[in-house]
């Protein structure tokens, strides 16, 4: 299920890794000679020293607890005008004595237009290939398993993607580096550049499959097929992950440039001349914990008319950005119907609930005595004050006030329940109803959302984004699909600013009812097909291919305050222009978009119409995209590494800043370890402590036998059978209860770390010592991996002695190893 509030917690989990991805592929030439290279002698850490520059989790103790291998992340942004163009390089280095596969999961925006990936392995640069992501796969494992490094970049949403890097040698550094573009938000005049930072934990709908496709703590379901892709592990309070980034944002505008500023993270600001501006994270090496914002004013404050093109060859592209009228603000009396919806579940527990209480309550007060509204708050369960909206009258606001004020974040996200129940309502009526959102959209079945809110036509959706690393991709989405606006409130914004915007937005929309006349130009495919509302002041954008060159003057129709206006804009299409070569790009993420949002259930489950996934993926093969589809993949075939297959390290990310990991993963106490935040089918029921607390409860039915003497006071049997069974993660603990209850038949799930009776398991032990190695090889523990430093051990044990491991004081937590080889 899901979420509680708190801060951190000690003691890492089970690994995850996350972050923008490889390099290229190099055909493989008849009689190439290949050399063979030798592990290097693994560099020990300084005594007593946390290692420079490494992925350091840190114990309760505040000592290194282990190594990741994801060291740094380097973000570049060039902005020209509207574009901005990314790069951002991933360093990994292997702090182990074997041979490793690193696999990170990462967000980039949910617009961009991943285009490019290259790997570089000492002084060597590998171009990454595009090809069908099955077909990428393939030449992945095979790579991997010949002993090459190699590279592997795949989307599981437009903003999470997983990186894998296969055959690191110990003690060496492998770079990756991925390029992406975008269109910049402008908005009131002012341009606003997000650079998300980590993938926050998603609640998981459905019933378990029994399927473990990638190495997040969650287990696939019916509803969300690839829940162990989009879950990378998260780092429990009082540790962390250790790898930090870095960002340098050169801006070019073209006009003077104002008032450069990050409300999010502390920047240096090298303002030379008017038009330019370099900006840096004051803190080179910050945490990658929340999303960089940065916003800016340009001189005019006014976006004016611009039509970039590109043709060469038969086809072009181009961009159209029309600039919005001013604000007309009539009297407008008419009645309105506001639902608002709020999230209470355990990830908004704490700072994100009461920002957006905060917000509401500002919302419900500015409502016109005319109006009617209603209130719903949803987590696992759906709670409606009001049978059916009421009108804005002093008493009814008193009750939703109250009502409202008794709100805490705790349990599942079951947004699907609270969409239908602001949402269905609105299929019957003639008027208009406004259904507002506040969420920080941590679900798992984002599609399937955005596919519902399609289906309800008669309502106009805005959402707010609350918190600091928010489901962008989500919030968007139902405010695009739901014709209305979309808003982001961080935890140290104004809530009252938030609440304003809304009512003028609802009040007095700048430009409805949307379209263009495209006179004589010959022009396709103009996307978004169906133009959105404007309630602020942001501009038109529209991108297009065109067949033919020519000159026309095009028409802008739409609505102000209710009366029909119309623009006219001069468009000149050249026949030759080979510089914005880009927007062919721009043009291809739009056209996915707009096949997407054909069958987003059906990509959502994992069965898209075939005519959907055929075109998306020759428009990621032709376009040489990132899509659902088509992945990046790099060999590097100069050498073979020695060592056999490497080891999987699945790398964590940091807790979402002002996020409660207790909210979300439950528990307190020192024995406490996450469980997957999934629905009740997939999780123990959730209770007022979290998911944990009432596992706990659970698991101390658990009986087992102590079966072995111990020595001294350090090693000594944990007798707190509630503390033991917290100890082993969800799917460990049922072998356990399985054997208890003598059922000998393994489940699914279990084989893909199960093997011959043995397990797979992660360990993470308090120290790392011979003595108590020796006590895990009594228990039958072969050892796999250990790191040169830190306490997480990787190896085998007969499932039959789980129970036992779990008894030992030095044994802190035990997960899992899944490999997926």
């Amino acid at each position: 299920m899901r979420r509680n509030a708190v801060p951190l917690h000690p003691v890492p989990r089970w690994l995850v890794i996350s972050a923008a991805l490889v390099a290229a592929l190099l055909s493989i030439r008849p009689g190439f000679a290949f050399a063979r290279v030798a592990a290097p002698a693994p560099v020990p850490a300084p005594p007593h020293s946390e290692p420079q520059g490494g992925l350091t989790a840190l114990d309760a103790d505040g000592k290194p607890a282990q190594l990741f291998p994801l060291k740094h992340t380097d973000v570049k942004i060039e902005v020209s005008g509207f574009l901005a163009r990314a790069r951002v390089t991933q360093r990994f280095e292997n702090p182990f004595p074997d041979k490793i596969e690193a696999v990170y999961t990462f967000p980039l925006p949910q617009r961009a237009a991943v285009d490019d990936m290259t790997l570089t392995v000492g002084d060597r640069v590998v171009k990454a290939k595009i090809t069908k992501r099955e077909d990428a796969q393939a030449i992945y494992e095979a790579a991997k398993a010949k002993g090459h490094r190699t590279g592997l970049l795949d989307q599981e949403r437009p903003n999470i993607f997983t990186q894998s890097v296969a055959n690191i040698m110990p003690g060496e550094q492998i770079t990756v580096t991925i390029s992406y573009v975008e269109v910049l938000k402008y908005e009131e005049g002012a341009y606003e550049l997000v650079v998300p930072m980590v993938v926050g934990p998603r609640y998981i709908p459905g019933q378990p499959t029994g399927n473990k496709l990638g190495g997040g703590w969650a287990y696939d379901t019916d509803q969300v097929p690839d829940a162990s892709r989009i879950t990378p592990t998260v780092m429990p309070p009082g540790t962390r992950t250790g790898h930090d980034i870095s960002i340098e944002v050169m801006l070019d505008a073209g006009v003077p440039i104002r008032n450069i500023q990050s409300k999010t993270h502390e920047v240096t600001i090298d303002n030379p001349v008017p038009d330019r501006a370099v900006v840096r994270l004051k803190n080179r090496a910050s945490i990658p914990n929340k999303d960089f914002i940065l916003r800016y004013d340009v001189a005019g404050g006014k976006i004016q008319d611009a039509v970039l093109a590109h043709r060469h060859g038969k086809d072009g592209f181009f961009t159209l950005i029309l600039q919005p009228p001013d604000r007309v603000t009539p009297a407008d009396v008419t009645p309105k119907e506001l639902v608002f919806v709020l999230d209470t579940s355990g990830s908004m527990s704490g700072f994100p609930v009461e920002k957006a209480k905060e917000t509401m309550r500002l919302a419900l007060e500015g409502l016109y005595p005319q109006d009617r509204f209603n209130l719903i708050t949803f987590s696992g369960d759906t709670h409606i004050l009001f049978p059916e909206p009421v009108p804005a009258a002093k008493e009814n606001l008193r009750k939703a006030l109250t009502f409202l004020q008794s709100r805490s974040g705790g349990g599942g996200t079951e947004m699907m329940k609270a969409i239908k129940a602001a949402l269905d309502p609105s299929d019957s009526q003639e008027h208009i109803r406004i259904v507002c959102f506040m969420t920080d959209g941590y679900v798992g079945n984002d599609m399937e959302i955005i596919a519902e809110i399609r289906k309800h036509p008669n309502a106009r959706v805005f959402s707010f984004g609350i918190g600091s690393a928010v489901n962008r991709v989500l919030l968007d989405k139902m405010a695009e699909e739901g014709r209305g606006e979309v808003e982001y409130v961080g935890l140290n914004d104004d809530g009252s600013a938030a609440a304003r915007r809304f009512h003028e937005r609802v009040r007095n929309p700048l430009l409805t009812d949307l379209s263009v006349e495209w006179d004589a130009l010959k022009v396709k495919d103009v996307y978004p097909r169906r133009l959105p509302d404007l309630f602020s002041a942001k501009p038109v954008i529209l991108t297009g291919r065109y067949t033919a060159p020519g000159k026309s003057t095009i028409k802008l129709h739409g609505k102000l305050a209710g009366r029909p206006v119309t623009r006219e804009i001069r468009v000149e299409l050249p026949e030759k222009q080979p510089r914005h070569d880009v927007l062919a790009t721009l043009w291809a993420r739009a056209r996915i978009d707009d096949l997407m949002a054909q069958d987003f259930t059906g990509i959502q489950r994992g069965t898209p119409k075939a005519e959907v996934r055929l075109a998306i993926t020759q428009l990621g093969l032709d376009y040489r995209l990132m899509t659902q589809y088509t992945s990046f993949v790099a060999v590097e075939e100069m050498t073979i590494t020695e060592g056999g297959r490497p080891r999987r390290i699945d790398v964590p990310v940091e807790i979402p800043e002002g996020v409660s990991y207790e909210g979300i993963f439950g528990g307190t106490g020192e024995g406490n370890r996450p469980l997957p935040m999934t629905s009740a089918a997939a999780a123990p029921p959730m209770t007022d402590r979290g998911i944990l607390g009432k596992a706990m409860e659970q698991r101390a039915m658990i009986e087992t036998d102590e079966a072995v003497s111990y020595s001294h006071e350090e090693t000594a049997p944990d007798r707190s059978a509630a503390q033991n069974a917290a100890k082993l993660h969800r799917s460990l603990a049922a072998i356990v209860k399985r054997l208890k209850d003598k059922i000998h038949t393994p489940t699914p799930e279990e084989a893909a770390f199960v093997k011959q009776g043995k397990a797979e398991i992660q360990v993470w032990l308090s120290d790392t010592s011979e003595a108590t190695l020796a006590l895990l090889r009594q228990l039958g523990f072969e050892l796999l991996l250990k790191p040169k430093t830190g306490t997480p051990v990787i190896g085998r044990l007969p499932i039959q002695n789980l129970a036992m491991l779990a008894e030992l004081k030095v044994v802190r937590y035990i997960a899992p190893q899944i490999n997926n080889t």
